[in-house]
């Protein structure tokens, strides 16, 4: 995995984990979620990392 602010999709640029995908992975499956990244634009913004909101984003 390639890991770096130059590809990271995430718009939270005050994130510590920024461009450290393994990280910012680890951190969001501790808390169950899944990474801003693995959502289209439109669903990252909605701040909601759940499963649920996942599958409705991606349809």
């Amino acid at each position: 995995m390639t890991c770096g602010t130059d590809h990271c999709a995430c718009t939270y640029t005050t994130c510590s984990r920024r461009g450290n995908c393994c990280a910012c992975v680890a951190y969001h499956q501790s808390r169950g979620e899944f990474p801003g990244c693995f959502f289209t634009p439109q669903g990252e913004r909605s701040y909601d990392r759940s499963l649920r909101n996942l599958i409705q984003d991606r349809g």
